[in-house]
């Protein structure tokens, strides 16, 4: 396990309920959906006090219903992410991730998968 992601003793796993809640850290490149919540506690020793890292996610646009996006993630150690809340792109390590709850989309788009809309004209 990467030294930039350790659990401290007292991290209790979040389940990932039957709605596909989880944290953002887990998450993969391609993965969708919408911010449920934003916590100072992410699972993971944290650089700075929980109300100081609640309130860096707060204002980087972490918010309770943006939509969010896994766009890439580091070679090494798969950290940092790349993620779009809304309109927005920011990097962010996977331990600060873990504060955030994300509502996932069902499924996860294959790598390299292109969507494209066709409106018929």
């Amino acid at each position: 396990m990467s030294e930039a992601f350790v659990l401290s003793s007292e991290f209790e796993p979040a389940v990932v309920d039957a709605a596909g809640v989880r944290p953002l850290a887990g998450a993969e490149p391609g993965d969708r959906g919408v911010i449920v919540k934003v916590a100072g506690v992410s699972g993971a020793e944290e650089a700075v006090v929980a109300e100081e890292l609640e309130r860096r996610l707060l204002e980087m646009g972490f918010v309770e219903g943006a939509t969010i996006e896994v766009l890439h993630q580091g070679l090494f150690g798969r950290d940092p992410i790349a993620v779009r809340v809304d309109d927005t792109r920011v990097a962010l390590r996977r331990r600060e991730a873990g504060a955030v709850s994300v509502l996932f989309e069902g499924g996860r788009r294959e790598a390299g998968a292109v969507s494209v809309k066709f409106d018929g004209r």
